[in-house]
Parts: C-alpha cells; sequence; structure tokens
C-alpha cells in the first residue's frame, strides 16, 4: 500500500503520538493519585482511531466506547479539555463531570465515551439517522470493541441502519478479549466483518496495526457513507497493551510473549519506520514532531493541574433540562 503525501503522512504520525504519549501521561498522573475512577488505556491502538477519525470533519459525529481517550482527541477535542475532565475539573470537555468514561464535546461531535458496552453503536446510528432526516451531508462512526459483538444491539442496529441506508460506518476495535474473555472463547465465526452481508452491507477486515491500512479502509467507507449509498462495516485487528483498565495487569489470562509479539508490530512505529526507509521524512522532521507533541502534552497537563474543580453549587446544573 503506497504512502501518501508527505502532509497527510505526518499528520497520522503525529496524531497517533499525540494519542500515545497522552495516555503515557494519564496513566502516570493516575498512579500518582491524581485522576480518580477508571482509566482504561487506547496504548497499542492508536492506529484505529487516528486512520479512520482522519477522514471526519468537525460537523461528523463520533460514538465512542470505554476506551475513548483516543477517539475523542482524534476527533479534534483538545488535549486541554480531555486531560482536566480526566482531572474532574471544570474545565474538562464535560465540566468535570463525565471523568475519562464519559468525555463529551457537542463542537466536536463526540458523541460521548461510554462505560455501557456497545452503546456507540446504537449512538453513532442516531446521529447518522439525524444526519439523514436534516439532509446534511454529515456521517457518523459508531466505535466498539468484540466484546459488543454478541449483544442484541449490534444485530439490531446494523439492519436499521442497512434498510435505512444510514451514512454510518461501524468500526469493531478487535483486541481480542473483551476485559478477560478471549474473543476466540466468546464468539462463534471468527469474523466480525464477514456478519455485514447479513444485514447488506460491504465489511472488511483490515490490520489494526497498520494506519495506512485503517486510513484507506475508512476513507472508503465515510467516503460512502457521505455518498448515500450506506454503511460499512471495518473491523480492526489490534490489542491492547495495558490490562482491561489500570489497576489489571492483564497477564493472567495472556502469556507476556503474546503481548511481545504486538509490541512488535506497534503502530507508531511501523510509520515511522516506513516514512523514513521510503525518504518521506527524514529524522529530524520526526524529532520535531516528537518534541512538538511532547510540548502539547505538558501543556495539557499544567492547564488540568492549574483548572479550578467544579463548584459545589453548580452540582444540580445540566441534570435536568428545566431544574427546578
Amino acid at each position: 500500500m503506497d504512502l501518501p503525501d508527505k502532509d497527510t503522512s505526518l499528520a497520522l504520525y503525529r496524531q497517533m503520538l499525540v494519542i500515545r504519549r497522552f495516555e503515557e501521561s494519564a496513566v502516570r498522573i493516575y498512579r500518582e493519585g491524581k485522576i480518580p475512577g477508571f482509566l482504561h488505556l487506547y496504548i497499542g491502538e492508536e492506529a484505529v482511531a487516528s486512520g479512520v477519525c482522519a477522514h471526519l470533519e468537525k460537523g461528523d459525529y463520533v460514538g465512542s466506547t470505554h476506551r475513548g481517550h483516543g477517539h475523542a482527541l482524534a476527533k479534534g477535542v483538545p488535549a486541554r479539555e480531555v486531560m482536566a475532565e480526566l482531572w474532574g475539573r471544570s474545565t474538562g470537555c464535560s465540566g468535570g463531570r463525565g471523568g475519562s468514561m464519559h468525555l463529551y464535546s457537542k463542537e466536536y461531535g463526540l458523541l460521548g465515551t461510554n462505560g455501557i458496552v456497545g452503546y456507540g453503536i446504537p449512538l453513532g446510528a442516531g446521529a447518522a439517522f439525524s444526519a439523514k432526516y436534516l439532509d446534511t451531508s454529515n456521517v457518523a462512526v459508531a466505535f466498539f470493541g468484540d466484546g459488543a459483538v454478541n449483544l442484541g444491539c449490534f444485530h439490531e442496529v446494523l439492519n436499521m441502519a442497512s434498510i435505512w441506508t444510514l451514512p454510518v460506518v461501524f468500526v469493531c476495535e478487535n483486541n481480542l478479549y473483551a476485559t478477560e474473555l478471549s474473543f476466540l472463547k466468546a464468539t462463534a465465526g471468527q469474523s466480525v466483518a464477514a456478519r455485514a452481508a447479513s444485514y447488506a452491507m460491504p465489511g472488511v477486515e483490515v490490520d489494526g496495526q497498520d494506519v495506512l491500512a485503517v486510513y484507506e479502509a475508512a476513507g472508503q467507507a465515510i467516503g460512502r457513507a457521505r455518498a448515500g449509498e450506506g454503511p460499512t462495516m471495518i473491523e480492526c485487528r489490534t490489542y491492547r497493551y495495558h490490562g482491561h483498565h489500570e489497576g489489571d495487569p492483564g497477564t493472567d489470562y495472556r502469556t507476556q510473549e503474546e503481548i511481545e509479539n504486538w509490541k512488535n508490530r506497534d503502530p507508531v512505529h511501523l510509520l515511522g519506520k516506513r516514512l523514513l526507509s521510503e525518504k518521506v521524512a527524514a529524522q529530524d522532521e520526526l524529532d520535531q514532531v516528537k518534541k512538538e507533541v511532547e510540548a502539547l502534552i505538558q501543556d495539557a497537563i499544567d492547564f488540568a493541574d492549574g483548572s479550578p474543580w467544579p463548584a459545589p453549587e453548580d452540582a444540580a446544573t445540566k441534570v435536568f433540562v428545566n431544574p427546578l
């Protein structure tokens, strides 16, 4: 697969690196006790969000998962606002009320990271229905994991999306484990993408560690949706390096050898290596990108650390449409 133009290639590299450095910083800060609640890391899966969201416009929509920091950042939500939300500060994208699993940004079309497994599927389809009903050119992407593909909503929504020719792309981030349960043990038929045929939509399986493969498949699917040709299913075979959540060592149900084998196909390293080998970018250019990303993430940390907590008197705001 050919590399896209230099600007696009570097943008994909930068986006993956932003997610990687953000997550590495988040886990360090979490261990320092500054981030409350659960933390589900996206490290290892950066190519999926980066490759898909590179084709989205600001007015497009994303339905996310509990492992959604990468989706938020790739959709354009500023790192400052995402980091501040993790800290529970008032400057966060959800005003400090949501935390890691409830990131939300109307401005950037992020319909919410979500602790309910599979909830991004109907959320994405609903946004796509709205876009079609209002006769806009917007599309929606529904991200979900392999643990969601055996839920009723998966089948019901895909059927409805196909019947109504909705402008939605269903992206399965198949990282092979639903919490601790292996995909191989939980799912009859080992291809999620193959299920798309049952709902009369295209289905494609791609290497989720190869951002260029994801970028190409997503470009076709999003272009198809935007042209009014209906939904597509993309299954990205990927892997999370950390446990299901921070605190889960992730080694009771998978071997260290398996983890290391996947790390040998790290998406950030793979693209960086190819940019150098094909002389699309020089090492000093990649170093400059890394320097800029480090500064961006440090700025986000400083912003979050210096931001105020939500005011106690505002606890009841944004709970009801017309609060008494």
